[in-house]
């Protein structure tokens, strides 16, 4: 598993409604890797491997929060507009990138200084509404001659690091290029297998404003089985109570999320796997987000779901940070379960499980 393939899907700019550079990317890697290639209406990647068998789909999204650009002041200042959650004290003058034409300009968020902040202002939240990114221009037509204009993505810029112990990965978008590179990785181990099913491996987008390439994808696909790999807390960090959401322990098979209660039978199954590989896995649950699992299992008749996350801390800033074995492990996992998954199995999950 190699974290160049990290590096280049974390360092790659895909916010949501504009994930083609991220897109070319995965559809390079898994060309060689899938029967053929589909797409959704909406631009989400799905790698089919034919097989005789029930549908399975496993999917990460390609899309990471970032902003667009919404106007320009006659100064030369850029107003944005957010896409995705962002917690407005992870932006203040922060460094990012904005995606021209005419290539990357950067940009930095506009920040006070303490020294002129009254002292009972310093305490509030800093607005999102009263930000804005300055890119280092005096007017509005020096801005535009860069070629920035309303559209344009803007994303963190971030570059891809190794910390003190190196399987402790620094870098932007991990939610979702990790899930991303988890279906990436089964398809490698799965390229030479001929499976007792009919496998999907989708790359979504617009996950982070509504799970929009989840459904659509799931209208393609019509799964009896679905997985959505995605990013978990990392709650190991001092002030936080960890709840067996902790990097290096292995993936989190969640119990629910804001838009999926996990199927019992399918959960059982990929837990006994699980158990019988010795590959650490932690019980996980989402209180305040939901993962693509939550419309892939409502598509036509419906399907059995679940959701497999990463755990990371300081999601949706321009620094998370995930654990290189979590990966590796949820690729094992993953792996072993697709290999399983056959229509006598798919059956007793979905009809038999008590």
């Amino acid at each position: 598993m190699s974290k160049e393939l990290l590096k280049k899907l974390s360092e790659a700019n895909g916010v949501p409604g504009n994930e083609f550079q991220v897109a070319r990317l995965i559809e390079k890697e898994i060309k060689p890797l899938v029967t053929e290639i589909k797409k959704d209406n909406l631009g989400s990647v799905i790698g089919v491997k034919e097989g005789n068998g029930p549908h399975i789909l496993i999917g990460g999204h390609m899309d990471e929060v970032g902003l667009m650009v919404k106007g320009i002041t006659n100064e030369g200042f850029i107003k944005f507009q957010t896409l995705g959650g962002w917690y407005s004290q992870v932006m203040l003058a922060q460094e990012w990138q904005i995606t021209t034409k005419k290539g990357i300009v950067i940009g930095v968020t506009g920040s006070k200084p303490p020294h002129i902040i009254p002292l009972e202002k310093r305490k509030e939240a800093a607005n999102i509404d009263d930000m804005f990114l300055d890119v280092g221009v005096s007017s509005k037509e020096e801005a535009i001659k860069l070629g920035i204009e309303p559209g344009n993505m803007i994303t963190p810029l971030q570059e891809f690091r190794e910390l003190g112990n190196k399987n402790y990965l620094l870098g932007k978008a991990w939610d979702n290029r990790i899930g991303s590179a988890v279906v990436i990785e089964v398809l490698k181990n799965l390229k030479d297998t001929k499976l007792d099913n009919k496998l999907f491996g989708a790359f979504t987008v617009q996950e982070e404003v509504g799970l929009r390439g989840a459904k659509t994808t799931s209208y393609v696909v019509e799964p009896q089985i679905a997985f959505a790999i995605d990013t978990g807390f990392g709650n190991d960090v001092p002030g936080s109570v960890s709840e067996e959401q902790t990097l290096g322990k292995g993936p989190q098979i969640l119990l629910f999320d804001g838009g999926l209660i996990a199927h019992r039978g399918l959960r059982k199954f990929v837990i006994d796997i699980a158990k019988e590989l010795n590959i650490p896995y932690q019980e996980g649950v989402i209180n305040g987000g939901r993962t693509d699992a939550g419309e892939m299992h409502l598509s036509h008749s419906g399907a059995a779901a679940l959701s497999i996350c990463i755990p990371t801390r300081y999601m949706h800033s321009h620094t998370s940070v995930i654990h290189y074995e979590d990966f590796q492990n949820t690729v094992k996992l993953m792996t072993e379960v697709l290999r399983r998954l056959n229509a006598e199995t798919v059956n007793k999950i979905l009809f038999d499980f008590e």
